[in-house]
């Protein structure tokens, strides 16, 4: 069966339709040199995005595929239906950024990046993960807390548009048994939503 979508690490290529999805997602996107940097520093940040088939007719031969599109001229033949990053650095899993296209919210497309994410710091050996998200948005803090994130901490006007606070959220440790219990949530996404996935570093 034809994937619906595709995990794969973010390239430069990707950077317009990330941008698209940036703006209007967050008061303050990251600009294209941000994400230039990010995914030309890959020893410590890790950018992933979930590319949607369909209309756009998504070809399934991985990297060579991938390759192969991203050399052809024109518009790309694929469409970004969301992106995540994370920087993993001294056993820290700090998830910096998520965000899903409009036309694909709902589908569990976050949860996916979510876990993709978790899922890549795992194999990277990560003991712990962290991230900060708006104290008013109860919706992404749901999303975390299914995932055993907890409220350790709250940073008081961290948001430079308005000034508003965001709690810090933490789950560890990143052991085995989370790991299992990963691996059981991406079974069930990869069977609801029909992925292929060239990021996570999972056993096949």
């Amino acid at each position: 069966m034809t994937p619906s979508y595709t995990l794969r690490p973010m390239t430069t290529d990707d950077i317009p339709q990330v941008l698209q999805i940036d703006h209007v997602s967050f008061t303050t996107p990251w600009s294209a040199r941000t994400y230039e940097f990010e995914i030309n520093n890959r020893d410590s940040s890790h950018l992933v995005v979930v590319e949607a088939a369909g209309a756009n007719a998504l070809r399934t031969d991985g990297w060579r595929g991938l390759a192969a599109r991203l050399r052809s001229s024109g518009p790309p033949a694929f469409e970004i239906a969301g992106y995540g990053g994370c920087w993993l650095i001294a056993g820290e899993a700090h998830i910096s950024t998520i965000a899903v296209a409009p036309d694909f919210r709902g589908r569990g497309l976050g949860e996916l990046l979510l876990a993709a994410m978790l899922r890549r710091s795992l194999s990277l050996a990560s003991e712990y993960s962290v991230l900060e998200v708006r104290a008013s948005n109860l919706t992404a803090q749901a999303l975390y807390q299914k995932y055993h994130y907890q409220v350790v901490g709250r940073r008081r006007g961290y948001y430079r548009d308005d000034g508003e606070d965001a709690l810090l959220m933490e789950v560890r440790p990143l052991n085995d048994a989370y790991r299992r219990e990963l691996d059981a949530r991406l079974a069930e996404l990869r069977e609801r939503l029909n992925y292929a996935d060239l990021f996570t570093g999972a056993e096949r």
